[in-house]
């Protein structure tokens, strides 16, 4: 049986539809407040049909030196075309894309994770340093 970490998959989100992308500075003002956005499909386009669409992203803060993450932001995707009138007649489709604003106290490292309804978990990561 695999562990849970095994599940994930990663790749270069230039060439893979699927990984999830952290999209912000490397570098924050301690204590400041800054802006990122996470997207999956940025260089390749993911599908946004209702037979094969990305779920939800997941955004974690490890800082350094520290045990566990922090959950910073889940994005729910879930308009993909649906439609009593059949698949990919719905009214409304969703894009993996969201933003979201920390305050850092200490450096560390995003994690990103997504789920894709046909090709299942990817991960990704940025790594985040603070000066004054």
């Amino acid at each position: 049986m695999k562990e849970f970490g095994e599940l994930f998959q990663s790749a270069d989100w230039k060439q893979e539809k699927h990984s999830p992308v952290i999209d912000g500075p490397d570098s924050v003002k301690k204590g400041d407040f800054a802006n990122y956005s996470v997207s999956v499909g940025k260089e390749i386009p993911h599908p946004n049909t209702t037979e094969h669409h990305i779920r939800w992203i997941e955004i974690y803060f490890l800082p350094e030196g520290a045990k566990f993450p922090f959950q910073v932001a889940r994005f729910d995707y879930t308009a993909h075309g649906e439609s009593t009138e059949g698949a990919n007649q719905g009214p409304v489709y969703t894009s993996p894309y969201s933003c979201f604003t920390v305050k850092l106290e200490k450096p560390g490292v995003f994690y990103a994770t997504s789920y894709c309804n046909i090709h299942g978990l990817w991960k990704s990561e940025k790594a985040i340093s603070l000066h004054d």
